[in-house]
């Protein structure tokens, strides 16, 4: 349950972040040059959005490689 929530999460974060970001950039239109953009966005917190909700998903789909290989081995083993 845990691990649907920060998918969602990560989903809604995403969203969000991408929402912003696409609506400042109606900046470039206004006279803003891309490196004042650039500067702009990576000091609002909207688009640090992304990334958080970009790691949330990595967090919810990592699955332990260990406990995998472990239960194939098991499987293995059960055939015999």
């Amino acid at each position: 349950m845990f691990k649907i929530s920060l998918y969602i999460l990560g989903i809604i974060l995403i969203s969000f972040g991408i929402f912003f970001t696409i609506i400042y950039l109606n900046l470039l239109t206004m006279g803003y040059s891309f490196w004042e953009f650039v500067k702009f966005i990576s000091s609002k917190i909207e688009f640090w959005f992304i990334f958080i909700g970009i790691v949330c998903l990595i967090i919810s789909l990592e699955r332990l490689i260990k406990n995998e290989l472990l239960l194939r081995h098991n499987f293995k083993l059960e055939r015999k």
